[in-house]
């Protein structure tokens, strides 16, 4: 077996073992789609290549996905305004920036979705951003969903939803994650849409 070949194999069967989650998945819909009718909102963060799946996501709920015609849900994605990143990181440092970001824009019953390989780590300091602003959502009545890999880290524990991709390998999860956000999109374009 080739390199190229295990690669894509051992990927497949890393996102084919999602379906577990369906549980998880349909909390996760049932969750935005209760923010949307409440005129709430969902901030989305992630560090490194998940700050670009949060991104990703976020244009795909405020834009469309394959619906045209599906409403827009209210979403921010927290780490997109690169002055106000770099002006807190450089004078405060960016441990506390998501958390900042939670205090500017999270409300009672919004929601904080965050995206992390690692969940958190107390120990290294690995996505601490991510936790510190999962522990002020907290404070704020916020839904706190999670997508994590690894050991899930803090996140696994003080999120209401979790869906743990049980994996160590960063590509591997990252992948795994953006099938799961195509697949949430599947099914808000579903229940969304005007018929």
């Amino acid at each position: 077996m080739t390199k190229i070949t295990n690669y894509f194999e051992t990927s497949s069967k890393n996102i084919s073992q999602l379906q577990k989650h369906e549980k998880e998945i349909e909390e996760i819909c049932k969750a935005i789609i209760e923010c949307k009718n409440s005129k709430n909102k969902i901030l989305v963060g992630g560090n490194g290549g998940s700050c670009s799946d949060a991104e990703h996501f976020t244009g795909e709920l405020q834009c469309t996905y394959k619906a045209s015609n599906r409403e827009p849900v209210s979403a921010i994605s927290l780490a997109s305004l690169p002055a106000a990143l770099t002006a807190w990181s450089n004078d405060f440092g960016f441990l506390t920036y998501f958390k900042r970001q939670v205090q500017a824009h999270g409300n009672e019953n919004d929601i904080l979705f965050l995206i992390s390989t690692g969940g958190g780590n107390e120990k290294n300091g690995a996505s601490m951003s991510l936790v510190e602003a999962a522990r002020e959502g907290k404070k704020r009545n916020m839904k706190i969903i999670s997508l994590i890999g690894k050991s899930g880290g803090i996140l696994k524990d003080i999120s209401d939803i979790v869906v743990h991709v049980e994996n160590d390998v960063t590509s591997f999860i990252q992948e795994a994650h953006i099938s799961i956000l195509h697949c949430i999109c599947e099914i808000l374009d579903d229940q969304l849409t005007k018929k």
